[in-house]
């Protein structure tokens, strides 16, 4: 018996070995590179040779004000983003969730919006948000509600508006296909056993479906979270950061000092202090989650 589980063992692990050989190219070697260049200094003032300075680049992020600046707005708008695809996600997979007529149709359309790429999404939605053309200030101006057009990408306030809206335009989709995939695993007894005992919709909304989709809910927003932590393309391509540096994210501010500034010994020391803030959050969350479940339960 022993021997049986022990050969299964080493085929599961010879059948691993592809995957963990390519996560350890794909992602471990970049980070263990990035460690190790945090400790140099390779900028135009070393003729972009690395020079051991030890923990001096560490030392600077800890008194650069303009990198905890882009820390916050990226963490805030990672908040603002998730909470809004979770709620509109949920919404969603409910209503996909339901039989009707051409709900194939329905579900392949709902995910097409994560299917396009992120650049191309943002050159459309800095169009509709254009102060002088754009579809959005058309429809306000048509309907009455503002008399002259807003400079939507202008304003610190209206551009962070205009982000968070393309970004959970085009990520709402993810997690509404892995909720859809939690209400699909949900027997169908409990809810008319449920019905029988005079529950209310609402009711099994509580008492059973949420339940039982909090592990697909902890998925999504732990995943979405590290991923719109991390967003770049969305920023680029509709603000650069602008204006006045009001959405400027960890990830453009890391992407200046090394292709702009070519001060790689810093950016990669604030890769690491990102990556280790990152994981730091996440854990948290994850604990407050998990806590909450428990005091659910």
């Amino acid at each position: 018996m022993r021997s049986i589980r022990a050969q299964e063992q080493r085929t599961g692990w010879i059948l691993m070995a592809p995957a963990i050989a390519v996560l350890l190219v794909v992602f471990a070697y970049p980070i263990a590179r990035s460690i190790w260049l945090g400790f140099f200094a390779q900028n135009l003032g070393t003729e972009l040779q690395p020079v051991f300075i030890g923990l001096s680049n560490y030392v600077r992020i800890l008194g650069d004000q303009h990198f905890w600046q882009t820390f916050w707005i990226t963490l805030r708008f990672t908040v603002l983003s998730v909470a809004l695809e979770l709620i509109l996600g949920l919404g969603i997979a409910l209503v996909l969730n339901r039989a009707f007529q051409g709900r194939g149709v329905v579900r392949t359309i709902a995910i097409l919006p994560w299917a396009l790429p992120t650049a191309l999404i943002a050159l459309g939605w800095t169009w509709i948000f254009n102060d002088q053309y754009g579809i959005a200030n058309d429809i306000l101006l048509r309907l009455g509600l503002v008399e002259t057009g807003i400079n939507w990408l202008g304003e610190p306030l209206t551009a962070t508006v205009a982000l968070i809206v393309a970004d959970v335009w085009k990520t709402t989709p993810f997690i509404s296909i892995l909720l859809l995939a939690g209400l699909q695993s949900i027997p169908q007894d409990l809810y008319e056993a449920y019905t029988i005992e005079g529950a209310s919709p609402w009711q099994s909304f509580w008492h059973i479906t949420l339940p039982l989709l909090m592990p697909q809910v902890v998925i999504a927003v732990l995943f979405r979270f590290a991923q719109a932590f991390g967003i770049f393309d969305l920023m680029q391509v509709m603000t650069g950061g602008g204006p006045g540096g009001a959405t400027e994210v960890v990830a453009l501010y890391i992407y200046a000092n090394a292709m702009r500034y070519l001060d790689f010994g810093y950016a990669s020391a604030l890769i690491v202090v990102t990556f280790m803030l990152l994981v730091g959050v996440i854990a948290l969350c994850s604990f407050i989650i998990s806590r909450s479940r428990k005091q659910t339960v």
